[in-house]
């Protein structure tokens, strides 16, 4: 019986120290979690008070509704404002063509760079809602001065005479300050617009957190293919009904419209304040990003530790968090390893806390990690917008070259096009998350049924076929006009308009909530959407640069041969070889999907390989973890 009683009471010794073990680290466990809440690890939402959120009140598609509305509204105003622009600046400010197509090009440009500008604010200091509402209203400044302008005699120049000697039109190009009211309207529109951009579709998207509820990543998947099908909206008004008012009304009352639609975008915005959960600002986010550099510089001759849970940081990202199922794929990436020299904390024996421009953690390296890594992924995107600038540029040409009657009495206007792809949008979106989605979802497991990397992969495909399409359509255009002197119907090209749609909502909702996940602990979202917007900008530059190449190519090429020009030196298509320069774009298309392919390749295969070693560290560490609990418990018995 004594036995039986000291083996009892030995027993009740071990679980007492087992569960002492327990609490303590389920205590501490708690106080982590409560440092990293606190601190650099886990950005808390807050209402419009600045008081934490509340996920019954706060957020879901309610939330994301007024921004989709501000989105459509927004995009509405921009692109009726951007696709007529090159009228009202050759016609009302009487610049040349070259010079009008620099300024338009310029602005577009502009528009997509300053993404970046307003991304870098929101993240940093001004958070999403309040980034969209200051930017939103100096967009709205942009277009009232624009339409005050239109309006006014006395702030354009003269209307074109012909008193010259010749009977030719004389067009006195604006200057001094009337081109500066000008140029300082239309870049305030670029400014705001820029800076509203990447807010938008990253607000909406704070709107929903798995952690709140698992069911909200499915929500998510929804909310990126609402986004688009907003902006669809958006651009389809825009290219039909106010165009239309700017040819028939004026510039001015078209101008007015915008500004117009605009506050509605704004009103929209504001009206959703109650609901939205909103990210406050973390300061700098590039400050982080340099002092990896610098460390990783500055201990270059370190030695990694081959434990890679040596290193600072990790333990409080992985240790009380062993059996975690939200496994960060670059905790021990292969790729980059030179960064990791910025963890390594030195021991010189004194307690002196080393500067955070020489020792930073594990959370920052991950996270310049993962920008080195999804740069091949955003260069794979540019070639894909340098064929949508062909769409809105040489395709809307090759339309003026082709009958556009419809009726007896109505003609398509060839710009009108570019809304084919907005209209079959406006339909396939829905479809593709109503149905599409969820079978997807049951063959992959994925709650967007297909990866976003894989969407764009399917995007790129299909841009080539895009352009495919318009190659052998032009050369039955031109060999139909230079042969048998005969004008084929405009619906010809519309093939290309229709699958480059198709392309699109596949490559640019994918890109866009690709870029968005990439941000740890939520951080640099806004920034990282804005990217998105940069290939856009790149494409049409890269664009204006091909179309120069090709031209100086050709043309020395022809000159040899004693033939006239270059494939798209003349202003008559059926001189020119368009033709050719889509097929080339083919060509390049297909080789940059090559190209994405690797590379997406890379990325999924460093991210796999490093979940699975991360999955084995976390194993070897519960097993010594459980190990020590046995070992102490044994030394602990009577």
């Amino acid at each position: 019986m004594a036995e039986d009683r000291r083996l009892q009471q030995g027993n009740n010794l071990i679980m007492s120290k087992v569960e002492s073990l327990e609490s303590s680290m389920n205590d501490h466990h708690r106080h982590h979690h409560h440092e990293l809440m606190g601190g650099e690890e886990v950005v808390v939402t807050v209402d419009w008070r600045g008081r934490p959120s509340n996920a019954a009140k706060h957020g879901g598609m309610k939330a994301a509704s007024f921004v989709l509305g501000f989105q459509s509204f927004e995009i509405m105003a921009i692109a009726a404002v951007g696709n007529n622009l090159i009228t009202y600046v050759i016609n009302e400010m009487h610049f040349s063509l070259s010079k009008s197509a620099n300024i338009v090009t310029n602005f577009i440009g502009t528009v997509f760079l300053l993404a970046l500008v307003g991304g870098y604010l929101s993240d940093s200091y001004l958070g999403s809602f309040w980034t969209m509402l200051i930017f939103g209203f100096v967009e709205l400044s942009g277009f009232i001065l624009l339409s005050v302008q239109a309006h006014l005699p006395q702030l354009k120049p003269p209307p074109c005479n012909n008193s010259t000697a010749v009977g030719e039109d004389y067009c006195e190009e604006a200057k001094g300050f009337k081109a500066l009211i000008f140029f300082v309207a239309l870049y305030l529109v670029a400014l705001g617009s820029g800076c509203v951009k990447p807010n938008m579709i990253a607000h909406g998207a704070d709107q929903f957190n798995a952690a709140d509820n698992p069911k909200q990543s499915k929500k998510l998947s929804t909310y990126f293919n609402a986004a688009y099908f907003a902006f669809s909206v958006g651009e389809l008004i825009a290219l039909t009904l106010l165009v239309w008012v700017q040819t028939h009304s004026g510039m001015d009352v078209g101008f007015g419209v915008s500004a117009a639609v605009m506050a509605m975008g704004l009103i929209c915005l504001v009206s959703g304040t109650l609901y939205y959960r909103n990210k406050p600002p973390q300061r700098s986010i590039f400050t982080p990003i340099a002092r990896v550099f610098v460390a990783a510089i500055l201990k270059r001759k370190q030695v990694c530790p081959s434990n890679p849970h040596l290193l600072h940081g990790s333990q409080n990202n992985d240790m009380y968090n062993a059996f975690s199922s939200d496994i960060d794929p670059f905790l021990h990436s292969q790729k980059f390893r030179f960064l990791d020299k910025a963890c390594i904390k030195i021991e010189d024996g004194s307690n002196t806390k080393e500067s955070p421009w020489r020792l930073c953690t594990v959370t920052q390296v991950k996270q310049v990690k993962v920008l080195l890594s999804v740069i091949p992924i955003f260069a794979s995107t540019i070639v894909f917008n340098t064929i949508l600038a062909q769409l809105q540029t040489f395709s809307v040409q090759q339309g003026s070259a082709m009958d556009t009657q419809l009726t007896k009495s109505f003609h398509i206007p060839p710009a009108s096009l570019q809304s084919i792809p907005y209209i079959i949008l406006i339909f396939l979106v829905p479809l593709y998350d109503a149905f599409f989605v969820p079978f997807a979802r049951k063959l992959t497991g994925n709650e967007s049924g297909i990866s976003p990397l894989q969407r764009i992969g399917a995007g790129l495909f299909f841009a080539t076929f895009s352009m495919i399409s318009a190659a052998v359509m032009e050369q039955k255009r031109r060999e139909a006009a230079v042969t048998s002197n005969k004008t084929l119907s405009i619906f010809w090209i519309t093939p290309q308009f229709l699958i480059f749609g198709l392309s699109e909502m596949l490559t640019a909702v994918g890109l866009i909530e690709f870029f968005y996940k990439q941000s740890l602990k939520g951080r640099m979202q806004a920034f990282l959407t804005a990217v998105t917007y940069c290939s856009y900008s790149f494409g049409f530059y890269l664009s204006s640069l091909l179309v120069s190449l090709v031209n100086k190519i050709t043309s020395s090429s022809s000159s040899s041969t004693g033939s006239h020009g270059g494939w798209l030196s003349d202003n008559d298509l059926n001189k020119d070889r368009l033709d050719l320069f889509y097929w080339l774009l083919a060509g390049l298309s297909f080789l940059n999907f090559l190209n994405y392919l690797f590379w997406s390749k890379w990325y999924s295969h460093s991210t796999s390989s490093s979940s699975r070693a991360q999955q084995q560290d976390h194993y070897r560490y519960s097993t010594a973890a459980a190990a020590a609990t046995a070992t102490s418990a044994d030394h602990n018995l009577p």
